[in-house]
C-alpha cells in the first residue's frame, strides 16, 4: 500500500482520502499532508539541493553525456551564485527554504490565457496566484535624459523600460541551472555549431561565452565572408522550452507586447572582467527587445556618445542599474539613438536577450514556434507602484512596496 501511495502525486492522494469530506475536513488532511513533506523534505535536502527538475522544461543531464560531469559542474558554480554579491536580492536555498513546496511550485505559471483548469491550492487557483504575483511587479517607465544630435536636443532613453521582480528566486535558480546545462552541452560539442561561442580571451573585457538560439547572429564579418546580422543560412538550436515560458509570462504581465513575441535570444555569460562594447543593436531585429538578468546586478550605460577609457571599461551619462529578475525593455530612441554599453563586470552575470526577427531576414528553414502564438495577456489594472527616480542622471532606488492582497493576505 505504501508503494502504491508513493507513487501518487499529492493532489491525487488528496482527491484519494477526502472524496465525500466536507469542505473543512478537506482542508484539515490537506495541512496534514503538507506537515508530513515538509518533514520528509527537512530530512532528504541538503544545501546543495534545491529542487527536482522535471518535465520538458529542464535540460536532461544524462542526454548525450557523463551525468557525473554534468553534477560536477552544477556543484562549482553553486557557490557562485547561491551568496551573490551586489545582488539587490539574496538568495536561501537552504532545506528550510522549501519546507512545504512541490514539484509545481518549481515551474514558471504556464497560464497562457489559452484554456485549461487551474487547481486550487489553499484557497487560490493559479491565476489568484500569477495575478498576485503580477501585483508586485514594480515598473519604471519614465526615463529621461536629453543630448544633443543632429542640432536638436531629443530624449535618448525614450522607450526604455526596467521591471522588476518578475522571476523571483526559485526561478532564477531554475533558469540559471538551465543554462549551465546548455553550457556544459556546448563544451562538449552536443550543441549546434553555432549555438555556442567561447572564444579565446585574448584581453581583459573580451571573450564572454554567448549561446543563441532561434538564429545565428554575426557580431562581425565571419571566415565565409558573411557580414554582421543574421546569418540565413546557418542552423542553430531553437529556443528551450524554459525559455518559451518566460516568454509567456513576459507576454502575460503586459511586458512583451504580443505584436512582437521574441523568435530568438543570446545569453551572455559573463566571468569577471567581461563586458559588452557600446553598440546598438542590429536592425534585423524588431523593437522592443527584452533582457533579462541574473546572479548580480550590473549597470548598463546609455548615451548617443559612448567613450572608451580603457579595454573593458566605458563612460557614459546615463547608467541604469539592472537587478537581478528584472526585465529590461528597450525601444524607440532608447534602442535606435542611444548606444548602450555592459562595463566589465565585477562578477559572475548571466543575462538573456530575447528578440525578434525581421520577417525578411528569417533563417531559411525557420519554423514560427506554434507554442507561442494566441498567448493573451492579463487585463488587469496594474496594482503595483511605479520605481520612482531618485535623481536627473538616471541613478534610482527600487523602493520595496507591499502588494496589495488579491482575496487573500498571503501567498
Amino acid at each position: 500500500m505504501a508503494m502504491e501511495l508513493s507513487s501518487l502525486k499529492k493532489e491525487d492522494i488528496l482527491q484519494l482520502f477526502s472524496d465525500g469530506f466536507c469542505s473543512h475536513c478537506q482542508a484539515l488532511l490537506h495541512a496534514r499532508i503538507t506537515t508530513l513533506r515538509k518533514r520528509k523534505l527537512d530530512e532528504t535536502l541538503s544545501p546543495d539541493e534545491g529542487f527536482e527538475s522535471s518535465g520538458d522544461d529542464a535540460v536532461d543531464l544524462h542526454v548525450n553525456g557523463n551525468a557525473s560531469n554534468s553534477e560536477s559542474l552544477t556543484k562549482r558554480h553553486a557557490k557562485q551564485w547561491d551568496s551573490p554579491r551586489n545582488s539587490s536580492q539574496s538568495f536561501d536555498f537552504s532545506p528550510k527554504y522549501f519546507e512545504g513546496c512541490k514539484k509545481s511550485d518549481f515551474e514558471l505559471l504556464l497560464n497562457d490565457g489559452i484554456g485549461g483548469d487551474y487547481s486550487v491550492v489553499n484557497g487560490l487557483s493559479e491565476e489568484q496566484k500569477e495575478r498576485i504575483r503580477y501585483s508586485q511587479v514594480q515598473s519604471k517607465k519614465d526615463f529621461t535624459f536629453r543630448e544633443r544630435v543632429n542640432r536638436r536636443y531629443l530624449n535618448v532613453v525614450q522607450g526604455l523600460e526596467l521591471h522588476t521582480g518578475v522571476f523571483n528566486p526559485v526561478e532564477q535558480r531554475k533558469i540559471i541551472e538551465c543554462i549551465y546545462r546548455f553550457q556544459w552541452r556546448g563544451k562538449q560539442g552536443k550543441l549546434r555549431d553555432r549555438t555556442y561561442s567561447e572564444p579565446r580571451k585574448w584581453m581583459r573585457g573580451k571573450g564572454r561565452v554567448t549561446i543563441q538560439f532561434g538564429c545565428c547572429y554575426n557580431y562581425a564579418v565571419d571566415k565565409n565572408g558573411n557580414p554582421p546580422g543574421i546569418v540565413r543560412d546557418e542552423e542553430v538550436d531553437p529556443l528551450p522550452p524554459l525559455f518559451k515560458q518566460m516568454i509567456k509570462r513576459m507576454i502575460r504581465w503586459n511586458i512583451v507586447p504580443s505584436t512582437c513575441i521574441p523568435d530568438s535570444c543570446i545569453v551572455n555569460i559573463y566571468d569577471e572582467g567581461d563586458c559588452i562594447p557600446p553598440h546598438i543593436d542590429h536592425h534585423d531585429f524588431l523593437r522592443p527587445f527584452y533582457t533579462v538578468s541574473f546572479l548580480n546586478e550590473c549597470e548598463i550605460l546609455f548615451g548617443s556618445n559612448l567613450q572608451v577609457v580603457s579595454p573593458g571599461e566605458f563612460s557614459g551619462p546615463f547608467p541604469i542599474p539592472l537587478p537581478v529578475g528584472s526585465v529590461f525593455v528597450l525601444n524607440g530612441n532608447g534602442a535606435n539613438i542611444a548606444k548602450h554599453c555592459i562595463p566589465s563586470v565585477s562578477s559572475k552575470r548571466i543575462s538573456i536577450t530575447f528578440r525578434k526577427m525581421d520577417e525578411n531576414k528569417l533563417p531559411y528553414k525557420f519554423s514560427p514556434d506554434l507554442e507561442l502564438v494566441g498567448i493573451k495577456p492579463l487585463f488587469l489594472a496594474p496594482l503595483n507602484k511605479p520605481i520612482k527616480q531618485q535623481d536627473e542622471v538616471g541613478n534610482f532606488g527600487i523602493q520595496q512596496q507591499k502588494a496589495e492582497s488579491v482575496e487573500t493576505d498571503t501567498f
